[in-house]
């Protein structure tokens, strides 16, 4: 398997984003990490580098796929500050329902399974990936 992180930089006078600058919530934007993930001929492209969002806002974070079988499997990771990585949205359930405010969806004739969140929160703050295959 393959893993790429992608360096997040954060210029808010300070200088570098660090994770321990995720506990304030007096930014008027957020930052999301997101994290490439490729195995076994099936791969991922996901939105590159930091994501700057305003609370409130509408967060999209594009997921396009190609696999070498006819039905892919897609799963959504988020891990925040300190804790491990877990399951966010597989694509196999293809829900529609929103899931912790969430939401993505297959979409087979775009190669794409992207994630929304509506209204973007402060304990949003996390490190994202889109992975072909569950870890």
């Amino acid at each position: 398997m393959e893993t790429r992180f992608v360096r997040l930089v954060y210029s808010r006078e300070q200088g570098p984003f660090s994770f321990a600058n995720m506990h304030s919530a007096t930014h008027s934007f957020l930052l999301i990490i997101l994290i490439f993930r490729g195995t076994n001929g099936d791969s991922v492209n996901q939105t590159e580098g930091p994501v700057p969002v305003s609370e409130g806002a509408l967060m999209t974070l594009n997921c396009t796929y190609q696999t070498a079988g006819s039905a892919p499997y897609l799963f959504w990771y988020v891990q925040h500050l300190n804790k491990t990585q877990r399951l966010l949205k597989g694509s196999m359930t293809n829900q529609r329902p929103e899931h912790e405010g969430f939401q993505a969806t297959l979409v087979k004739r775009d190669s794409s399974f992207h994630l929304q969140r509506r209204a973007v929160q402060a304990s949003d703050w996390a490190v994202y990936s889109c992975a072909p295959s569950e870890t």
